[in-house]
């Protein structure tokens, strides 16, 4: 079952995120390049190189496929308003790129769709952080 799923594996090519607020996502990591910036608690942005090993990015596939990272919407924005428009509001951009396909999602925290969905994709988030940061204090 697993050598049919969609996204494979052995076509994994790389994952990328970017968070922060709609207007300023400097916080980024791209698995391929290994560049790495964030925003420190100074608010200084420090930029550096970041390695996840291979085991790091299977276990992070398999997490992406257990929580049905696949199937959740795209477009998991919440729509500026009146009533919204001067708060900040974290967003989250998570692509999983395997060679023939690519799966990208983008994530506001006060999402009020389906509830599934975004607790889906906020936890396949959570664990690509997660693992971000087990990395970086490696």
């Amino acid at each position: 079952m697993l050598k049919n799923a969609p996204y494979r594996f052995s076509d994994f090519e790389y994952i990328e995120i970017a968070y922060g607020t709609r207007d300023s996502m400097l916080n980024r990591y791209n698995s391929a390049t290994q560049d790495y910036q964030y925003l420190n608690r100074s608010n200084q942005l420090l930029k550096q190189k970041l390695k996840l090993t291979d085991d790091d990015l299977l276990y992070l596939h398999r997490k992406a496929m257990e929580m049905g990272f696949w199937n959740v919407d795209d477009d998991m924005t919440t729509p500026r308003n009146n009533e919204n428009e001067g708060r900040e509001v974290p967003r989250y951009t998570l692509e999983y790129k395997y060679k023939e396909k690519r799966k990208k999602v983008t994530l506001d925290a006060d999402y009020g769709g389906n509830q599934k969905m975004k607790d889906a994709a906020k936890t396949t988030i959570e664990k690509v952080l997660e693992m971000i940061n087990i990395a970086n204090a490696r």
